[in-house]
């Protein structure tokens, strides 16, 4: 009975997040499209969330059910046939390093590996490149493994001082710190941005997770990723790319001694899908603080159902990289019921949208990031 009673309170967890943002919230909760500011309805379509998952996890377990599956056909199948290989430090595991265990996977990998990594600190810079989808990195929510190393700019580039790199499709990461210990640059360093994770592939999702450094901390590349009761932690630019992303119950963590930025989304044309939506989401820390800045020509961020900390800049967003004489037409900077002393409409730069329901709608469901089709909760290993 306690067994499934931890299942249960697995499955409620995980799907309160996904449904939060999902058009299944609107067809049993109300009427509409929007995320509510609070889950005061839950008990009304509870039932109907937990049964949505059990049809889900007997399509995948069902290979005569595989064509009517809600989800895409190659993740139907990669899960299916999950396999679990074991990283301690001790020596206890399978592997004492993850760069071992990511090497073991091989070329053309069509199944869930999900990683179990022990708990402490692994000094290393890791790639998972293309060929090696569907990987879990899987760690213990009380013991969380901390993977660590200080690359910068300077030496790598940017996008290759990530201490882990995600190229690959379909990956996912559970209860795990990817830190880039990287010293906090002083304002007259170049080339000191320092990367803890750069997601590169599609259809990725992070749970529980933190990520902290200080200038450039997550590069959101590019790709659909979700991300759930997640911690990030910068100072400058400390979201950045052109992602197509959902943040969820997340703590954005300001460390800025003076003036810093929380995104830089690059997006570069009105017609790309790419950007960063947070919802549910608490902004804290110190320093000066801007909700994004415009890196590329079209960036698009929204802030739903987010608390904003004293520390928000009364302008909240800032198109500096091009000037007061830039073109404001093509960003698109939007707040949608916010809350806290941050979060005050007034001295918005002129070019920030308050959005309205209709306005907000199309960011707030799985349809923003085709969701339904690829978004399951962290396997039960």
């Amino acid at each position: 009975m306690e067994h499934k009673m931890r299942q249960l309170t697995i499955i409620l967890e995980t799907f309160f997040t996904i449904l939060i943002a999902s058009r299944l919230i609107s067809t049993v909760v109300c009427q509409s499209n929007v995320i509510h500011a609070n889950a005061s309805n839950l008990n009304q379509w509870i039932d109907h969330t937990v049964q949505e998952y059990m049809e889900k996890k007997a399509e995948v377990m069902d290979l005569g059910n595989e064509k009517n599956s809600q989800l895409d056909d190659a993740l139907a199948m990669a899960e299916k046939n999950l396999k679990v290989i074991t990283v301690n430090k001790v020596g206890s595991g399978d592997f004492k390093s993850l760069t071992d265990a990511v090497n073991s996977i091989p070329i053309g990998n069509a199944n869930r590996v999900v990683i179990k990594i022990g708990g402490g600190e692994y000094h290393e810079k890791i790639t998972i490149d293309r060929s090696k989808q569907f990987v879990t990195f899987y760690g213990d929510p009380k013991n969380m493994p901390r993977i660590a190393f200080a690359g910068t700019a300077l030496k790598y580039g940017t996008f290759n001082s990530s201490t882990v790199i995600v190229e690959s499709d379909y990956f996912m990461a559970v209860n795990v710190i990817f830190v880039n210990s990287a010293p906090m640059p002083n304002s007259r360093s170049d080339d000191s941005q320092a990367v803890a994770l750069r997601i590169s592939g599609d259809k990725a999702t992070f749970y529980n997770c933190k990520f902290i450094g200080f200038q450039d901390t997550l590069c959101d590349d590019k790709g659909r990723h979700f991300f759930k009761g997640c911690h990030v932690e910068g100072t400058v630019d400390f979201i950045f790319g052109n992602g197509q992303s959902v943040y969820m119950n997340t703590t954005l963590q300001s460390v800025a001694k003076g003036l810093g930025v929380i995104t830089a989304q690059g997006r570069e044309k009105p017609t790309e899908d790419s950007g960063f939506t947070f919802v549910h989401c608490n902004i804290t820390g110190t320093g000066d603080i801007y909700l994004g800045r415009a890196w590329k020509e079209s960036p698009r961020v929204i802030f739903a159902y987010t608390y904003m900390g004293a520390l928000i800049n009364s302008e909240g967003w800032s198109n500096s990289m091009y000037g007061e004489t830039g073109d404001h037409k093509s960003m698109f900077y939007g707040e949608y019921k916010c809350m806290g002393p941050g979060a005050s409409s007034s001295g918005r730069a002129k070019f920030a949208r308050i959005l309205t329901d209709a306005e907000a709608e199309p960011f707030l469901s799985t349809t923003y990031l085709d969701g339904n089709k690829w978004i399951l909760p962290p396997p039960n290993v």
